[in-house]
């Protein structure tokens, strides 16, 4: 079994696409108005509209609820990361050296979910994350 996906719902996809736009570098693939997907090496991050949620079963997801979920970007280098991305982003806990030997930069989405770009800093987590180095 492989995770190959994560999908975001939301009321205003084109706002959160341009966000992960942004955060990532990377131009999304539009399906239509309500679906989009951002593809990375590893996972693609899907972006929903609130519309499409009846497909899975009615009030399955809700835009804007998640508190318990972090999006996770392996990124080369988090200080970079935040001189870029910090103006405009709601920045939740800016560049720290986590216990398990990431450097993290912990913002928010405009939907409100947390996105943690992180980067192995320690030799254990460089270990870790070898098979995925960029």
């Amino acid at each position: 079994m492989n995770l190959v996906s994560l999908r975001v719902i939301t009321d205003d996809v084109a706002r959160l696409v341009a966000f992960y736009e942004r955060a990532t570098g990377t131009s999304a693939s539009w399906a239509n108005d309500d679906f989009a997907e951002l593809g990375t090496p590893s996972a693609t991050l899907a972006i929903g509209h609130s519309r499409t949620v009846g497909l899975f079963g009615p009030g399955a997801a809700g835009a804007g609820e998640n508190r318990s979920v972090i999006v996770e970007f392996l990124v080369d280098d988090v200080d970079e990361t935040y001189r870029r991305l910090g103006d405009g982003m709601d920045v939740v806990t800016s560049p720290t050296t986590m216990p398990w030997g990431n450097r993290s930069l912990l913002v928010r989405d405009p939907d409100g979910s947390l996105v943690n770009f992180f980067q192995p800093v320690t030799p254990g987590a460089i270990a870790k994350f070898a098979h995925l180095a960029r």
